[in-house]
């Protein structure tokens, strides 16, 4: 009798409601609409029994219908950098897997760090269409506080704004690169360089934050930081960590250690440490920053910061969530944990 009911619903494909599920769940539509809005509420044997029901029928929420009486989409926008970065992409897949606990979809908006670009998807009538924004800034700064409008439905991540209207979560750039910075230092390392600087952009920046760090461990050691060791990579690309290293290999005196700024920059690195001839660790050891699913396979494997990015993605769905049904308590800032990962590159 059981088997009849359910191919009787579930012949109905995309007619299937909340009512049908909570018949062969044998609960009410409205447990049913707790289940799927994740309600604390419910008790896990019911949560149980109503998502087996779901998965049966293979019922899909009608977003239009909801969007029309509770005024919301069904989606977030996630707006970044630069999906060839390793570290954003890797971050909007995170994002996208914490989403789906609230039944979000994930709209990716790539700001390519353009400041216009930036102040467009804050104020664009996109943003109206989503139930709210995760953002992460490149080019804003601060001053710019002023763009960051609708704080009830907006997260901001990275470290560009500092003691805005919105809730933040960020990394411990500083702290993060002094640690990488000693880990190279307590290896015997004296001469250490550093790729990934950027004089173009504010001094709120992972870039201007992590070359800070560097600095700090190696004044705290009484180690020199000669200009020609601290390159400038605008863009943090293969490429540029590529060029960054061919420069400091035709210096006079070749730094015996290199702190990049991302994996990106590290792998380019590597890549031209290899191509001269030269060994890693052994004639040069390399650090990389943001432990990006590459940067273990790499030949050498990569050591690198993990700046705490599943802890990002959680934390920034999970604050943006509590906007968005009505959290009213004043802005919250958080800084994700780092460590250090060890593999075979220092």
């Amino acid at each position: 009798m059981q088997s009849e009911r359910v191919d009787q619903v579930a012949n109905k494909a995309t007619s299937v409601t909340m009512a049908d599920v909570g018949r062969l769940a044998g609960v009410t539509a409205r447990t049913v609409s707790n289940v799927l809005s994740d309600s604390p509420s419910v008790r896990p044997e019911t949560r149980e029994r109503v998502l087996r029901a779901v998965e049966t029928l293979g019922y899909r929420m009608n977003t239009s219908a909801r969007s029309l009486k509770t005024g919301r989409t069904g989606t977030i926008t996630l707006a970044i950098p630069d999906l060839g970065i390793e570290y954003f992409s890797d971050l909007a897949r995170r994002i996208i897997v914490e989403s789906e606990r609230y039944d979000w979809a994930v709209v990716i908006e790539q700001t390519g760090a353009r400041r216009e670009a930036e102040i467009a998807i804050l104020s664009g009538v996109r943003r109206q269409h989503s139930d709210g924004l995760i953002f992460q800034p490149h080019a804003l700064g601060p001053g710019d506080e002023r763009y960051l409008t609708g704080g009830d439905r907006l997260v901001i991540l990275g470290d560009r704004i500092f003691n805005g209207p919105v809730d933040h979560v960020a990394m411990a750039n500083t702290e993060a690169a002094a640690m990488a910075t000693q880990y190279l230092i307590d290896r015997g390392r004296t001469r250490i360089a550093a790729i990934g600087s950027n004089p173009r952009v504010n001094t709120v920046s992972a870039a201007s934050l992590r070359l800070e760090g560097y600095r700090q461990a190696m004044r705290a050691a009484g180690l020199p930081t000669p200009d020609e060791r601290i390159v400038v990579a605008e863009e943090w690309h293969l490429r540029d960590g590529a060029a960054a290293m061919a420069h400091l290999l035709n210096l006079d005196e070749r730094p015996d250690a290199v702190f990049c700024f991302n994996d990106t920059l590290a792998i380019g690195a590597l890549h031209t440490i290899a191509i001269n001839g030269l060994r890693v660790p052994e004639d040069i050891a390399v650090i990389g920053f943001d432990n990006t699913p590459t940067s273990q396979y790499c030949s050498p494997p990569l050591t690198t910061i993990e700046p705490g990015t599943d802890q990002i993605a959680k934390h920034a769905v999970n604050m943006l969530w509590a906007r968005v049904n009505g959290r009213e308590d004043p802005p919250r800032e958080i800084i994700a944990d780092c460590s250090l990962v060890v593999r075979r590159s220092v």
